[in-house]
């Protein structure tokens, strides 16, 4: 059998499941969830927090980003209040104030974004045990075998909206489909606040005809490519002669022509975090840091976070990579190698400290940063020092580690966090300094 005719006895089969459902569903008396899988999306998503926590913002245009008051930096998100004016993310600032004068102009509160996260992924488990992360204002959630507890799939959507809006106070828009690839682009279909159903019979009338940049996995580049074979839409790529594109673009290529035909087999998976190969963080700073001073203290604060996922995970790596940009997003990442696996942010620290030194001129301004650590073993053993420090440091961290997940990520902090150049800790949304 043929891709081509593999791919249209799918699309013929995936049509005559509903039949097939209400079928099932008379026979045995049983509530099957079609399209089990959810994407929640929360929409605007940092300045919807400061919103939460802020009453009077609510209707209002928040800017999240820079420094209104000197006009510089970037910005980092907007309310849809703020988006009708025209405000874009990495829009400048200065340019954001001209177009929306009556914009609420705040500092990110990084922290607090990772709490509301943190909550919205507790509410997803309510509902089903398997629930994956994509980003800090996304996650993936598969009912599959929930339809008796909780309904059909738009009924847990509804659902999980409903709370999320009442005790989080964030409106998210939810794609439901029958795999991630589906979901997701459902729920970048109505926003805010939306809920869309996308399954495999809707793909030629509802997806085929969008832009083909607008593909999930689809970038500026790989648009550009794809324009240079007249492949404008996503039907244009699902009608595309698979062997050319594999010729083209390898194994991307046969992806591509899958998901243009909205067919995607990666499960939900709620461990995917522990086969990780890297555990990292990155910041897009509000402003232009100079200086070694104040860039080192925002890589102590991302080696903090890192190693302290990485601990969380049972996990020590070896490899230290420290990713830099500048304000024209040029930008170099370099990488070393311990001698031995560690957790520890200021074993980490040290070595992205010096892959600063070495590569990155103390003149040249930094706009974004980002600390990984690699190469992730489990439950490595550790040759102990003779002193006994290492198992000193082992504890502290044990020590810390606890006072955090009891009372926040801000109940306790390093010095330097409490310096202008710190950018995690909470200053009633403002970070970094002028």
């Amino acid at each position: 059998m043929t891709e081509n005719a593999l791919l249209t006895f799918i699309y013929h089969f995936t049509a005559n499941m509903r039949s097939g459902y209400n079928i099932a569903k008379q026979m045995f008396g049983v509530m099957l969830v079609r399209c089990p899988i959810l994407l929640a999306d929360m929409n605007a998503f940092y300045a919807s927090v400061h919103q939460a926590m802020d009453p009077r913002l609510k209707g209002k245009p928040v800017i999240v980003g820079g420094d209104p008051a000197k006009r510089h930096g970037i910005v980092l998100a907007a309310s849809y209040e703020a988006k009708a004016w025209g405000i874009k993310t990495g829009m400048a600032v200065g340019e954001a104030r001209d177009l929306c004068p009556e914009g609420i102009f705040l500092k990110p509160a990084y922290s607090h974004y990772v709490d509301f996260s943190t909550r919205i992924v507790r509410i997803m488990k309510d509902f089903s045990p398997l629930v994956e992360p994509f980003s800090i204002d996304e996650a993936f959630l598969d009912v599959s075998g929930c339809g008796n507890l909780f309904g059909s799939s738009p009924e847990i959507a509804l659902q999980l909206k409903n709370r999320i809006k009442d005790e989080v106070g964030v409106l998210c828009s939810v794609g439901v489909g029958p795999n991630k690839l589906l979901a997701k682009m459902a729920a970048g279909m109505q926003k805010p606040d939306g809920l869309t159903v996308l399954d495999l019979p809707d793909v030629p009338a509802k997806m085929w005809p969008l832009p083909v940049r607008e593909l999930f996995g689809v970038g500026s580049r790989l648009e550009k490519r794809l324009r240079d074979l007249n492949i404008r839409t996503i039907g244009d790529l699902a009608a595309y002669p698979l062997p050319v594109l594999q010729k083209r673009f390898g194994l991307v290529g046969h992806v591509l022509h899958l998901s243009a035909n909205g067919l995607d087999y990666s499960p939900v998976d709620p461990r995917s975090l522990e086969r990780v190969k890297s555990i990292g963080h990155q910041i897009t700073l509000s402003r232009d840091y100079y200086g070694y001073d104040v860039i080192e203290v925002v890589i102590l604060e991302l080696c903090e976070i890192v190693c302290r996922r990485v601990r969380l995970g049972g996990y020590s790596g070896r490899t230290v990579n420290l990713t830099l940009k500048d304000v024209e997003f040029l930008w170099i990442s370099r990488a070393r190698t311990l001698p031995q696996p560690t957790a520890c942010a200021v074993d980490v620290y040290r070595v992205a400290v010096e892959l600063l030194h070495r590569h990155w001129p103390s003149w040249k301004p930094v706009r974004m940063i980002g600390v990984s650590l690699g190469g992730l073993v489990k439950n490595a053993p550790e040759q102990m020092d003779l002193f006994g420090e290492k198992e000193r440091t082992r504890r502290l961290h044990a020590a810390c580690d606890w006072i955090k997940d009891r009372f926040g990520e801000q109940s306790i902090l390093r010095a330097v966090s409490l310096t202008p150049a710190g950018v995690f800790r909470d200053r009633k949304g403002e970070n970094g300094h002028g």
